[in-house]
């Protein structure tokens, strides 16, 4: 697990779409001016959302950002994807790129020209590619790894086995591991066995923590705030929440948040983070942005905890 101090990670899905490249400047100045360093994107960012069908906006933004901020691309770290941009606009998952070594050498490729960069700190595999060897895809990655393109690889949407699995693959090859895990997860859970209605997610299980424990992995969070559903009343959770474990969950998240002066994502973010998991956080503002830093002093209790727990 994450050993290193707790941080915010800045999500940047609708960054050139949903959010406009002027916001996302100001969203990024205010990040790093708040102490924020990491940065995540795809390539695929975001094609459902984009007139063209295909992804690479959020890349270019920030790309754009990069050159117009001098010594910028110091002060911050990028984690991008491959895996899930159409070949064809408008045609996903169909014509999705997938995990070939091709694939991935030719996303990355131009993941790096929308960037405007020489590198990047982390490239995470977006989900399985089962129709690809495995053994083929982590030594695409640790091709990149050894050119020195890449600081280090990850597997987001991937089953834990299929992690240690590539492990063990990478190390007969004698290649860079996969180091860190991306995954859905957040402190209110849907009822058991439901599937979410948003292809492609990846909810975390004990397992994926009982494996980054072990190996000492990395966990970076996605969707950890449900698109604002704790804090907004036009937000409604999901139907697969509403069971009555999110109802007790939630009132304990009003006391916790009343006793800590904190917001009730605060203190969502602050629960993520006290466990060794790194939040992802997507926003479209700047108040937004100062929102989630101010959780990293947040520090929940053993009691805490525990009250969480309890509820869950």
């Amino acid at each position: 697990m994450n050993t290193n101090a707790p941080r915010i990670v800045l999500g940047t899905m609708g960054f050139g779409t949903t959010v406009s490249p002027d916001d996302s400047f100001r969203i990024l100045d205010a990040f790093v001016d708040g102490g924020g360093t990491w940065l995540d994107t795809a390539n695929c960012y975001s094609f459902w959302a984009d007139p063209s069908g295909v992804g690479g906006a959020s890349e270019r933004v920030i790309g754009a950002w990069l050159r117009a901020r001098p010594g910028g691309r110091e002060r911050v770290r990028i984690a991008t994807k491959v895996r899930q941009n159409p070949l064809v606009p408008h045609a996903w998952p169909q014509s999705a790129e997938g995990l070939s070594a091709d694939a991935v050498r030719t996303g990355f490729k131009e993941s790096l020209e929308r960037l405007g960069a020489g590198y990047v700190d982390l490239l995470w595999a977006h989900a399985e590619d089962r129709t690809v060897p495995l053994a083929e895809t982590v030594g695409a990655f640790g091709e990149l790894v050894a050119q020195g393109a890449v600081g280090r690889v990850g597997a987001a949407n991937h089953a834990a086995w299929r992690v240690e699995r590539a492990r063990a693959l990478a190390r007969a090859q004698g290649v860079e591991p996969w180091t860190a895990l991306q995954l859905r997860h957040s402190l209110v859970l849907p009822r058991p066995l439901t599937p979410v209605a948003e292809g492609g997610h990846r909810m975390l299980v004990p397992d994926d923590l009982d494996l980054a424990r072990a190996e000492e992995l990395d966990v970076w969070s996605y969707s950890s705030l449900l698109w604002g559903a704790y804090v907004r009343a036009d937000k409604s959770l999901p139907d697969t929440y509403d069971h009555p474990g999110t109802a007790r969950v939630l009132a304990v998240l009003a006391e916790v948040a009343g006793e800590l002066g904190a917001t009730a994502n605060q203190v969502v973010l602050a629960w993520l983070m006290r466990q060794g998991i790194d939040p992802i956080v997507g926003v479209s503002r700047v108040e937004q942005v100062r929102e989630a830093l101010a959780a990293v002093p947040v520090r929940l209790g053993d009691a805490h905890m525990e009250r969480f727990a309890a509820a869950r």
